[in-house]
């Protein structure tokens, strides 16, 4: 069987961002998108929200950089809001086109126009949606006109190992070449050589314990391209959604931002509201005043959770706003049209991420960063909600053009070595894997969460320096597996969060410290880490000479 693979383009994820960049390249070159597990196991298909875009007679551009601004706590690029922003409603006029099937709102003389909510940190309704499932409508309208593209290769099943470049295969290029990838239907590494590779493998919040995100959110497009010399930025800025559902079979089943929006209301188990004593927007507060206060109450009250809160709506307003929210919650035993729902907040967001420009380039020639795997300037110290899927549309863009503009810059990549297993064997003890696994997630919930200490940092930062030794010299010794791949990353995205964590002496957005309660106002500066010199072990020792 052949191991060698030779694209135009290589897209790995297969998420909002990875998507939209592959259909505007299609006309131009051939496309291979490598989807870690099935189509629907991305961040994109589980998210809820919706796109916000000014589209409100009574709302504006400057409104939406505005909040934008704010909610990124001072350190947000003013030039990448602008930009997003502006191009938000082309976008959602691109969707329109493709098929989307938007919310409207049922007015008495007939069909109206889309129906927006408002969510934490809007000053107006902006966010357009599809009921309470637009990440399943988007995703879905997405890979309908993917799998109609014939240019347009998917590979389920395919986690990618690491990223080649020049510097790691020991010859004088500096481009990215292409990647290493699991084929985890046949448990082979294959060699996937490249003219441009594209990282759009969404965030790393899988790193604590308890996440809102798929399995897969394992902040793998981060640690590769750590790994192959990128610069990350902002790593100490992870979202908590406020709202995950408080239940041992829910698996951290998330409570749309928009049912606050819609009215609802945080209560603790007396039924008292207490949102007001920490801001006076209440419960549509920026999403770090909303977690950050259902943890004091949580702590100060000895509590397992808190509860929302949106009965006093009619029953058929709260089926017709949130049907799947509604349908999910009754298979849980709850009715929310006649009961709070329980709720704790869960890891939910990457704000950083791979240092990139306004279309998507990374530091390394060949090689692009789009969505939640990027740093692009847009959310700074906190992410406003719904930019998100904004930015992976408009990002998709973006990258796509710039790559369009340079398919020829370079000649065709040069014959890349095989990934040699000759030296490692099967694993005889995967137990390793599970117990770092879990004790890794464990030390960043316990010591990296919703409110940091120094002392918490430090006894982090010492645990999982001796977790990644470990890690490694699995690695070295035997064959790779989904898990061991998932596991060196994770370590990889702790270690730079912890990094970045310790090195801001100031809270800030989504990262508060009790050693610095205050905001350092001479400090509205994002946190840009740069590697040494490539790891050339990370892939070298497994390649074949």
């Amino acid at each position: 069987m052949d191991y060698q693979h030779n694209l135009d383009i290589l897209v790995i994820g297969a998420g909002a961002a990875g998507l939209t960049l592959a259909l505007q390249l299609a006309e131009h070159a051939r496309v291979t998108v490598l989807a870690k597990s099935s189509l629907n196991s991305s961040s994109t298909y589980w998210a809820q929200g919706g796109i916000s875009a000014a589209l409100d007679h009574g709302d504006d551009f400057d409104a939406h950089i505005s909040d934008t601004l704010q909610t990124g706590a001072g350190i947000c690029d003013p030039d990448i809001v602008k930009f997003t922003v502006k191009k938000a409603p082309k976008i959602i006029r691109w969707l329109e086109n493709l098929g989307m099937p938007f919310t409207r709102e049922q007015l008495e003389d007939g069909v109206g126009g889309y129906h927006l909510t408002r969510e934490g940190g809007h000053s107006h309704r902006r966010v357009i949606h599809a009921a309470d499932a637009t990440g399943k409508a988007l995703h879905n309208t997405l890979i309908e006109q993917v799998k109609r593209n014939k240019r347009i290769t998917i590979l389920e099943h395919y986690i990618a190992v690491d990223l080649i470049t020049g510097p790691k295969i020991g010859i004088q290029d500096p481009r990215c070449l292409g990647a290493y990838a699991l084929n985890l239907n046949t448990g082979q590494v294959e060699c996937l050589s490249a003219y441009t590779t594209v990282l759009s493998t969404g965030g790393a919040n899988r790193v604590y314990l308890y996440s809102s995100n798929p399995d897969g959110a394992t902040g793998d497009g981060i640690a590769m391209a750590w790994r192959a010399g990128c610069q990350v930025a902002n790593m100490e800025f992870m979202q908590f959604h406020p709202t995950c559902v408080y239940h041992p079979k829910a698996k951290s089943f998330l409570i749309s931002e928009a049912i606050r929006g819609e009215g609802g209301h945080l209560k603790l188990p007396n039924g008292q509201r207490f949102m007001h004593r920490f801001d006076p927007r209440g419960e549509l507060a920026p999403r770090d005043i909303v977690a950050r206060a259902i943890d004091h109450e949580m702590k100060r009250l000895g509590l397992d959770c808190v509860h929302l809160d949106i009965s006093h709506q009619p029953a058929e307003f709260i089926q017709h706003h949130f049907p799947n929210i509604y349908t999910k919650l009754l298979s849980l035993g709850f009715d929310m049209a006649r009961q709070p729902i329980p709720v704790v907040p869960a890891a939910h967001y990457t704000c950083g991420g791979i240092v990139t420009n306004e279309t998507g380039q990374t530091g390394i020639p060949g090689l692009y960063a789009i969505g939640e795997t990027a740093y692009t300037g847009l959310h700074g110290a906190n992410r406003m909600a719904s930019n998100s899927l904004l930015e992976c549309l408009v990002f998709g863009h973006a990258a796509a053009a710039d790559i369009i503009t340079r398919l020829k810059t370079f000649g065709p990549p040069p014959s890349l070595p095989n990934w040699d297993e000759s030296r490692v064997t099967d694993s005889d003890e995967e137990v390793v894997v599970k117990h770092n696994w879990h004790e890794l997630r464990q030390t960043m919930w316990n010591y990296v969460g919703i409110v940091r200490t120094n002392k918490r940092l430090q006894r982090a930062e010492n645990r999982i320096e001796l977790l990644t030794r470990e890690i490694n010299e699995y690695y070295k010794h035997f064959k790779v597996s989904n898990d061991l791949l998932e596991l060196r990353n994770l370590a990889t995205v702790a270690e730079l969060i912890i990094r970045s964590a310790k090195s801001r002496h100031e809270s800030r957005g989504l990262h508060y410290t009790l050693d610095y309660p205050e905001q350092n106002k001479h400090n509205a500066q994002p946190t840009i880490l740069t590697p040494g010199y490539p790891e050339k072990n990370s892939v070298a020792e497994h390649c074949e000479t």
